[in-house]
């Protein structure tokens, strides 16, 4: 099978100074750059801060498939044409898979790495492709209905960011594209090259999260030599959303600490469980 080309780089925004140390931003699956909003203000005042869209969310145009290496190959070209080498990076959900391949792949470009609610294989491949199936023929309502018990706790899903959340996939998110990211997730399995990833790492999780439930985080603390792991209690799978102070002391912590300062978050890990697609 011919993988995807990488495409043109994704859209993107740039805040912070010019010259800061530059820390790129993923987004997950089915919201926008905007996802980060909670926690840009701080992260601007201390980082070149760069976020991007997936394909068919946000500015980004839609493809008819991608592969998380397609993604991953499209960042590099985002921070190659900014005149970017060495970054950290954090991401969400899909957006953190972006970046463990890129520090498993190309760990001379990836200097600390946060990755949040997300995990090394987003379950089994079938329940990815009948969801892209699903909203190629039926288009997003389907999705949104539901995206509310998995992204959120039951008490902050009527939140004002909840239900803002909750438009943009409804009303901003293509179809097409988002089917193809749901091909990238359903192609994903990084769990015989996490011991690849040398730089350091931090693993956030959300307690309820029904998505990447916490065994999740504690197989890819598991598999990343010397990554930390926290998990907090009272979030679901958009995390940095429903605690984000919390996530944004984390953020500043992690990227701020020695290489080996994540060591003491670590916890014991059980066996991994599937989990619930996002």
């Amino acid at each position: 099978m011919t993988r995807p080309p990488a495409g043109p780089p994704p859209h993107h925004t740039l805040d912070g100074p010019d010259g800061a140390p530059p820390l790129v931003l993923g987004p997950s699956l089915g919201t926008e750059l905007s996802v980060w909003d909670p926690q840009l203000a701080a992260l601007k005042r201390e980082f070149r801060v760069v976020r991007w869209d997936l394909p068919g969310h946000g500015g980004s145009p839609s493809v008819a498939t991608t592969t998380v290496p397609a993604l991953a190959r499209g960042v590099l070209a985002l921070a190659d044409g900014l005149g970017i080498g060495r970054f950290s990076y954090a991401g969400i959900s899909l957006g953190g898979a972006v970046g463990a391949w890129l520090a498993a792949h190309h760990p001379e470009r990836i200097a600390s790495l946060v990755l949040i609610c997300s995990s090394a294989r987003f379950g089994a491949p079938e329940a990815w492709h009948e969801r892209a199936a699903l909203v190629r023929e039926s288009g997003l309502g389907p999705v949104a209905d539901t995206a509310a018990g998995r992204w959120f706790t039951p008490g902050f899903a009527a939140s004002p960011e909840a239900t803002a959340l909750l438009g943009t996939l409804r009303r901003r998110i293509a179809p097409a594209g988002y089917a193809a990211c749901c091909d990238a997730l359903a192609g994903y399995d990084l769990r015989g090259d996490l011991a690849r990833i040398t730089a350091p790492t931090l693993v956030v999780a959300g307690r309820t999260d029904p998505v990447t439930p916490p065994p999740h985080a504690r197989e890819l603390v598991d598999g990343i030599p010397g990554a930390g792991l926290l998990e907090l209690p009272g979030a679901a799978h958009l995390a940095n959303v429903e605690r984000p102070a919390a996530v944004q002391a984390a953020l500043l912590g992690h990227l701020a600490a020695p290489p080996d300062a994540p060591e003491a978050l670590r916890v014991p890990a059980p066996h991994p469980s599937e989990g619930t697609a996002p």
